[in-house]
């Protein structure tokens, strides 16, 4: 098995400097794929009904700046609401921690004795804990609440949906918008594609394959791809 990151005492103290930092990379695959899958769906589903090609792109452009502008206030508003119930339980934990300080003190000491400490060591480990107030808040918040050690960014959140909805919802639309010849084909591969290669680059954070990430999610697409044209082809004209 290779080994995956070094274990010198500088390299452990960068490698968990930043990991306490939040990620954006759901934000992005989220944003990704759907700006992929809904753009695509109404390329093909525009395409399904046999209208022009001008059709497409001014439907194409319309979702891809207001759908990914509704995600990404969507991602904006629970991400805002997540930080707010975080800031919340610090206030109720700060409360009983001034009014309730010896139950706080218990608790802290079994949630400490379920991480595995015991005799003086538990007891030393929860007076060393207690002494600062913002780390035994932060323990409270991940092993009472579930909670992430560090607050989330919702502006942050919302920009990294945004730009991966942006750029990935704007592969299906370049053949339209440049005129192609075959414009719906190139379009039709480059968006399983795109697919693909989301699923492979989101394997990099995950245990599984590269090619079964990336044939899980281009599965997924064109299954979207499959429905949308099918719907459409049912209003063609001819």
């Amino acid at each position: 098995m290779p080994i995956e990151h070094g274990h010198s005492p500088g390299e452990i103290a960068q490698r968990l400097s930043v990991s306490t930092r939040i990620g954006h990379l759901k934000d992005m695959v989220y944003g990704g794929i759907d700006g992929t899958v809904t753009t695509f769906a109404i390329v093909a589903g525009v395409e399904g009904a046999g209208l022009s090609q001008g059709v497409i792109v001014a439907l194409g452009i319309a979702n891809i700046l207001a759908d990914g502008f509704s995600m990404a206030a969507s991602n904006y508003s629970g991400t805002k609401a997540e930080l707010d119930d975080r800031r919340r339980n610090v206030q109720i934990e700060e409360s009983h921690i001034e009014n309730y300080r010896s139950g706080e003190l218990e608790e802290l000491r079994q949630i400490l004795e379920l991480r595995g400490l015991t005799g003086d060591v538990l007891d030393m480990a929860t007076e060393a804990i207690s002494q600062n107030k913002d780390k035994w808040i932060g323990l409270m918040l991940t092993d009472e609440y579930g909670l992430t050690r560090e607050e989330p960014d919702p502006t942050r959140a919302a920009i990294a949906t945004f730009a991966a909805f942006l750029a990935a919802g704007a592969i299906p639309l370049v053949p339209f918008v440049l005129g192609m010849p075959n414009a719906f084909t190139i379009s039709t591969v480059a968006t399983l594609v795109t697919f693909f290669l989301i699923g492979a680059a989101k394997s990099r954070w995950s245990l599984s394959k590269w090619w079964w990430s990336g044939g899980e999610t281009l599965l997924i697409g064109a299954l979207a791809a499959i429905i949308a044209y099918g719907v459409g082809s049912l209003f063609h004209p001819g």
